[in-house]
């Protein structure tokens, strides 16, 4: 991953192996990226993955191997590396370019605004399908984002939906032709970088406030339960095939 500076405006790029998956590494490289843009704030960030993909979200080959308590340490982490998104105090902008599913689809969701491009990318929370739960983290990063109208079909059924659907779910503010996509992700974040920022700070802060502390509030409770879906039969049997899958 790496940031370059576009006229005020932050432009990371995640580059990971796996379109972007994210384990360890990624979190700690994410961390490190934040760290530095905050010793030195930009206007406003635009957050794009590389290649065909945002995120294909958690590195499922990674954490497979993981026993409960190095399973539970590490969704422990990445709900804290996606509150510290979350919490940002300038504008972001998530530049959709390619698949978002799963963890990917929540760190997209940790942005203020989302565009999409069109095409063969599809975006979605398709943990119930690999029989494994929501953590807090994406519960309540749904509850925020998403109208309730549609929490069923975005957070149960696990719908993975191109562009034009999850606009309609509300998953995505905007969609755009693919070649549109940075030229309007980076319009959007210099218009909302433009905006005062001691007030988008403090409007930003308390909009988001109540989420995270449901979050924090039961952190190790949760993510012990949501280790337990991971280790059930259904979710061992579900998450090994998909695993199986991935490796061809």
């Amino acid at each position: 991953m790496e940031v370059e500076m576009k006229d005020g405006v932050a432009l990371l790029r995640m580059r990971a192996p796996k379109a972007n998956a994210i384990g360890q590494a990624w979190l700690t490289r994410m961390d490190q990226l934040l760290a530095d843009l905050e010793a030195r704030p930009p206007a406003s960030m635009v957050l794009i993955g590389e290649g065909r993909a945002f995120s294909a979200g958690l590195n499922l080959p990674e954490i497979v191997e993981l026993d409960r308590a190095g399973l539970q340490r590490f969704i422990l982490a990445f709900s804290r590396t996606m509150l510290r998104v979350a919490s940002i105090p300038w504008p972001v902008i998530a530049a959709v370019n390619g698949h978002a599913i799963a963890g990917g689809c929540v760190l997209a969701m940790q942005a203020d605004e989302r565009i999409m491009a069109e095409g063969e990318g599809r975006i979605g929370l398709n943990e119930i399908q690999l029989g494994i739960g929501l953590p807090a983290i994406v519960l309540e990063t749904v509850r925020w984002q998403v109208p309730p109208s549609t929490l069923l079909a975005v957070a149960i059924e696990g719908e993975l939906v191109d562009a034009h659907r999850a606009r309609s779910l509300g998953l995505v503010q905007e969609v755009v032709a693919p070649e549109q996509l940075m030229t309007r992700a980076l319009a959007r974040a210099r218009h909302l970088g433009s905006l005062p920022a001691v007030a988008f700070k403090q409007v930003k802060h308390n909009l988001r406030q109540p989420a995270r502390e449901a979050v924090e509030r039961h952190a190790a409770e949760d993510a012990a339960a949501w280790v337990d879906t991971f280790f059930s039969a259904q979710g061992q049997e579900r998450v090994r095939a998909a695993v199986a899958r991935l490796k061809g």
